[in-house]
C-alpha cells in the first residue's frame, strides 16, 4: 500500500486511491480559469464588436427564436447577458470561428 492509502485504511486500496486521484483532480481544476471566466471574455469582447447589432438582423441569421422575448429592435449589447445558453453559444461559436462579423454584414444587406 502506498502512504496515501494508508490514510484511508477503511476503504480497499482500489477505492482509497480513486478518492484521493479525485480530490486531486477537483483542486487542480479548481486553480484553472474556469470556461465561464473565458465565456465572459468573449462575450465582452462580442458586446464591443457587435453590440450595436439590432436582435433581428441577428434573427435572420439563427431563426426567430434567438433572443426570444426581445424585440427585432433591441441591441445585443442591451440583451447579451440576459440571452440563453442556446442563443449566447450560437454567437460564441460564430465569434470564435471568425464567421460572425461576415454573417451579420451578409445579413444586413
Amino acid at each position: 500500500m502506498t502512504a496515501e492509502a494508508d490514510m484511508l485504511p477503511w476503504l480497499p486500496s482500489h477505492l482509497g486511491r480513486r478518492m484521493l486521484s479525485l480530490a486531486a483532480t477537483m483542486e487542480s481544476s479548481m486553480s484553472k480559469p474556469g470556461l465561464d471566466h473565458r465565456h465572459r471574455n468573449h462575450d465582452g469582447d462580442i458586446s464591443h464588436k457587435h453590440g450595436d447589432t439590432l436582435l433581428g438582423t441577428l434573427r435572420k441569421i439563427y431563426g426567430r427564436s434567438f433572443a426570444a422575448g426581445y424585440p427585432d429592435t433591441a441591441q445585443l449589447s442591451d440583451v447579451l447577458l440576459q440571452l440563453n445558453e442556446t442563443s449566447l453559444s450560437q454567437l460564441r461559436r460564430d465569434h470564435e470561428t471568425g464567421h460572425l462579423k461576415h454573417k451579420i454584414a451578409k445579413a444586413s444587406k
